[in-house]
């Protein structure tokens, strides 16, 4: 379950859509009649195995070519049929839709596998000395700046803005001008990495360095 989430999908398997990918492994677990066996083989890739019962016979077919099939009857059995498809209003099948397939291949699960390893194991001995891991650090909120409110005065037939200072602005200015100053100087200051446990770890494993560059990602920290 960890390799490949199982995908589940509703519906007549007789009414599956004509561009669905193909699968190496198929099992119809109802009786398929005589009409629908070439369309349970279509559904194959060439080397896949479909197993279904048709005709009281639980048969193995194993697709050799672009047109070719090998059969073989396991046992006789006896199965309920396959729901028929039903037609709409408009006489038409309504198309079941299958989940695409995207399965990561082995060397990518092996890495995942690997690193999620190796992290409880830096995890269990930081809990065994007592160390607490830090949480990531959050986003500063930066305080938006407040428009300044200006005043009009009619002087005779003429509207002349005037702008409105109080303690309270002036102090808002000062504030954000230190916290700006603040945060200009901090992002001056040179930051030092944080130490990564994990590649530690990697690094001193006895492995060939593609192999530990495969797992760090090829990454520096």
């Amino acid at each position: 379950f960890e390799f490949c989430e199982p995908a589940f999908v509703v519906g007549n398997c007789l009414e599956i859509a004509s561009d669905s990918h193909q699968y190496d492994r198929i099992y119809c677990g109802a009786g398929v009649q005589k009409d629908h066996e070439n369309y349970m083989k279509i559904l194959l890739k060439v080397g896949g195995i479909l197993v279904m019962p048709i005709e009281d016979q639980l048969t193995q077919i194993l697709r050799t070519g672009q047109n070719t099939w090998e059969s073989k009857n396991i046992l006789a059995v006896s199965f309920a049929p396959l729901v028929q498809p039903n037609r709409n209003d408009n006489g038409k099948h309504d198309t079941v839709g299958l989940p695409p397939c995207a399965v990561r291949n082995l060397q990518d699960l092996a890495r995942i596998y690997i690193r999620r390893t190796l992290r409880n194991f830096i995890n269990e001995e930081m809990k065994a000395k007592g160390i607490a891991q830090k949480a990531p650090p959050k986003r500063k909120r930066r305080r938006c700046r407040r428009r300044r409110i200006n005043t009009y005065v009619f002087v005779g037939n003429q509207l002349i803005p005037q702008p409105l200072d109080s303690e309270e602005d002036e102090r808002m200015e000062d504030d954000n001008k230190e916290e700006e100053d603040k945060d200009h100087s901090e992002a001056l200051k040179p930051e030092e990495p944080p130490r990564n446990l994990l590649r530690e770890k990697i690094m001193s494993l006895p492995l060939p360095e593609s192999l530990k560059a495969y797992l760090t990602y090829y990454r520096e920290k």
